[in-house]
């Protein structure tokens, strides 16, 4: 901005100089031709005791002092084309100042113009002595034989213009480039004003206060944009980084309770190996009981190692069975095995014709986890309740019973791994609490969303996306 001020007010000071300098050069030829007419019309006057009509003389010098009463205070000479001065000369006087040195005059002056009948020439020249300088004007009037008329006027008042010219320009110039460093360098301060407390939210943001945001963020403005931008993206970052600090607590939970329930089984293991090396290999009921307690909890162990070893694989993303399956015969087979293994439950099922994508031992294993839910948390005399109805492309599988239910807190974590509703339940009579959580990988991984409803008596719902169409490829 100050360059281009510089550049501009430089022009217009040129400009101006240069227009007032020529006005001030024309108003002064306009003076030396009317001062001309004025020295030739003395000229034409007759000499005073010389006879004749008044023309001019042609070969003896005039009365210079004639000529200069007639242009007081110009310079007025006569001279020959050839350079030789007829007459006038000597310094112009001044009223109230003393006598001004007289102009440096060529010896040859060329007459370029032509005004009227008289050949005429304008041009400037220095003083004889001194730094003055001179508007010159030069005339050969074809009556006065060959005679050239010289009256010249010091040009003190307009250098002296010029010079206040220039001296005012460049004090404007000044105060105009030091008022617009002023007020360029205050309205960047407040245009980065912004950028100021945009860098103050970042350091709090970096000494660990993820929930600052940029305050005043103006989207009419780039740096205001710029605050609604980096409010978004710290949104974003705080959201990422609780979702961490959650799946950190998770995962370390994970690894607790994995190592517990693990622990759980080899303690026994080694119990069991411990009383066979104390002697139960010579005792027949202890070695018996000893080798059952062993095959016993490896089979647990077992059990949870397999479903630890699901859940990873479901994690990573391993892609599952893609085969079309008959949801309604999967729920009735895993219906029948629970109504055998507790004959006296009242078991309902109301199932509708289904067909999905998907893994059909484990889609088994999805409807089996939920009715051993069912068995595990529901006494012998709770009512279940198992539906499969086509719902606008889902296929919806509900099962309920009228136990105790879940409150909205545990509805909310019951598909968590490790979660168990009552904390103080024994592990021999509620498993592991990986089954529900592997019914929501499962189903995840099958394209749909399971849920629970809390309530009197629990609810759990699963729904799984129609098969339209045969697929073109299984995994």
């Amino acid at each position: 901005m100050i360059a281009l001020a510089v550049a501009g007010l430089a022009v217009a000071d040129v400009l101006t100089y240069t227009s007032l300098r020529s006005f001030l050069v024309a108003r002064t030829d306009d003076s030396l031709d009317a001062a001309h007419i004025a020295a030739e019309g003395a000229l034409r006057e007759p000499q005073h005791g010389a006879p004749g009509d008044g023309g001019p003389p042609s070969d003896g010098a005039p009365e210079i002092d004639r000529l200069k009463s007639a242009v007081p205070g110009l310079f007025v000479q006569l001279r020959r084309a050839d350079g030789t001065i007829v007459g006038g000369g000597g310094a112009p006087q001044f009223s109230g100042s003393k006598a001004a040195p007289p102009p440096r005059l060529p010896k040859h002056i060329a007459l370029r113009a032509r005004v009227g009948d008289d050949r005429v020439s304008y041009f400037t020249v220095a003083a004889a002595t001194g730094g003055g300088r001179y508007r010159v004007r030069a005339s050969a009037d074809p009556g006065s034989g060959n005679l050239i008329l010289i009256v010249a006027t010091s040009l003190s008042s307009v250098d002296d213009t010029l010079h206040r010219l220039v001296l005012v320009e460049l004090l404007v110039t000044l105060a105009v480039l030091g008022g617009i460093a002023l007020l360029g360098l205050w309205v960047i301060r407040v245009g980065l004003r912004p950028l100021t407390e945009i860098g103050a939210t970042a350091a709090t943001i970096a000494a660990g206060d993820l929930s600052h945001r940029v305050a005043r963020a103006d989207e009419r403005t780039e740096v205001g944009r710029l605050g609604l931008a980096l409010n978004a993206m710290l949104a974003q970052i705080e959201t990422a980084f609780k979702a961490r600090e959650a799946s950190e607590h998770k995962l370390r939970r994970f690894v607790a309770d994995a190592s517990h329930e693990l622990r759980t089984p080899l303690t026994a293991v080694r119990a069991y190996a411990e009383l066979f090396t104390r002697g139960a290999a010579e005792r027949p009921e202890d070695l018996e009981r000893s080798m059952a307690g062993i095959s016993r909890e490896s089979k647990r162990m077992s059990l949870l190692v397999e479903d630890l070893l699901l859940l990873a694989r479901l994690d990573e993303g391993r892609p599952l069975e893609r085969r079309r399956v008959a949801l309604h015969d999967v729920v009735a087979e895993a219906v029948d095995t629970a109504r055998m293994l507790e004959p006296a439950r009242s078991i309902a099922c109301t199932l509708d014709e289904a067909t999905v994508l998907g893994d059909r031992e484990r889609l088994r294993q999805v409807v089996d986890n939920l009715l051993a839910n069912v068995r595990a948390h529901a006494s012998a005399d709770a009512v279940v309740d198992v539906t499969l109805e086509r719902d606008d492309g889902i296929a919806r599988l509900s099962v309920a019973d009228s136990g105790p239910g879940l409150t909205p807190e545990q509805a909310e974590h019951v598909f968590e791994r490790f979660y168990r509703a009552d904390p103080s339940r024994a592990r021999t009579a509620g498993g592991a609490g990986l089954g529900l959580s592997i019914v929501a990988a499962v189903v995840a991984a099958h394209g749909g969303r399971a849920s629970a409803t809390a309530g009197s008596g629990a609810t759990f719902t699963i729904e799984l996306p129609i098969a339209h169409s045969k697929p073109t490829a299984s995994a």
